[in-house]
């Protein structure tokens, strides 16, 4: 079992890596994919696939559900509404356009990801971000978040 409090350990030690696109590597840059990409390496070594190249505004040239897709092949989809800490949560900017950014649920209301242009950052998880989450997912084997 993958402990619910080893993630949510990880993720903040993220908090403060510059962000840079398409990158993931803790202290020296990353954006929300990588984010999420570099815990799953803390927490199971090797990532199961490898990321395809991808523009910023590659959901939105595509329209094809890329990241959701990846994210059913190997995390297990969950109730939104019951989300818990440590799971990972994915956006859409707007109701038409595919999902395209993720995020760690941490504890007291607060998500865990990387903001454009700013650093892997520790920030409320606002009415904003609520109306735009699309999907939770758990990491495999993530033991139940104590109610």
């Amino acid at each position: 079992m993958i402990s619910r409090h080893a993630i949510l350990d990880e993720a903040r030690a993220w908090i403060g890596t510059p962000y840079q696109h398409q990158a993931s590597a803790k202290g020296a840059g990353c954006d929300c994919l990588g984010l999420v990409r570099g815990v799953w390496r803390a927490l199971y070594g090797r990532e199961p696939e490898t990321a395809p190249a991808y523009t910023p505004d590659w959901a939105e040239r595509q329209g094809a559900e890329t990241l959701l897709a990846a994210a059913r092949r190997h995390l297990r989809e969950c109730p939104l509404a019951s989300a818990a800490p440590g799971e990972v949560l994915l956006f859409r900017m707007d109701a038409r356009s595919p999902v395209k950014h993720a995020a760690i649920l941490d504890e007291d209301d607060h998500i865990i990801h990387a903001y454009w242009g700013r650093a892997v950052v520790r920030s409320r998880f606002a009415p904003w971000w609520r109306a735009r989450c699309a999907a939770a997912f758990s990491f495999p084997d993530a033991d139940a978040w104590p109610s």
